[in-house]
């Protein structure tokens, strides 16, 4: 069984979809996050902090082949920026959970523990550099991915099941 990799802006939803897919199906959930955050014994933001983004970038790649070599038959969610690792696609199949950036920004700040979220994405906290970032990306989003869902006005569960039956 093929890989699934989730891509899109922070915010998107990768998380909450990934997680509703491993419950739909035989998937297994692992968040490319949460490895390097092990592998270093520390949260993304202080690894940006004390060895900037060019350390934390080296350690994407790092996970991404590992992920080639030992991994199979997993959905896995990917940070913001991971889909710029050189062997994206022999990874899996690649999936963008694509939405306007009102959108994405919207479901962040109007979210029950909205001032955690934002804590945890402190790009969303000068909205306009982190509008830039989602139109610089966009493009390469659209490029790398081997499918699109529109995830506009759909409910978690509905997003699962299409990215489900676009993948078999």
């Amino acid at each position: 069984m093929k890989n699934i990799i989730l891509i899109g802006l922070m915010g998107v939803g990768k998380g909450s979809v990934a997680r509703e897919i491993v419950k739909k199906s035989r998937f297994v959930g692992l968040d490319t996050d949460d490895i390097i955050e092990s592998m270093e014994n520390r949260r993304i933001k202080k690894i940006f902090a004390e060895e900037g983004e060019e350390y934390f970038r080296l350690l994407e790649r790092k996970v991404a082949r590992w992920l080639r070599k030992n991994v199979e038959g997993t959905l896995i969610s990917t940070g913001g920026g991971f889909f710029k690792v050189p062997n994206i696609k022999k990874i899996g199949t690649v999936v963008l959970l694509n939405a306007s950036f009102e959108t994405i920004y919207n479901r962040i700040v109007e979210h029950d523990n909205a001032h955690k979220k934002l804590r945890k994405r402190p790009l969303f906290q000068d909205v306009e550099r982190a509008r830039a970032l989602y139109e610089e990306r966009l493009p390469q989003y659209l490029k790398v991915a081997d499918i699109v869902i529109d995830v506009e006005g759909k409910d978690i569960p509905k997003i699962a099941n299409e990215i489900l039956k676009k993948v078999k």
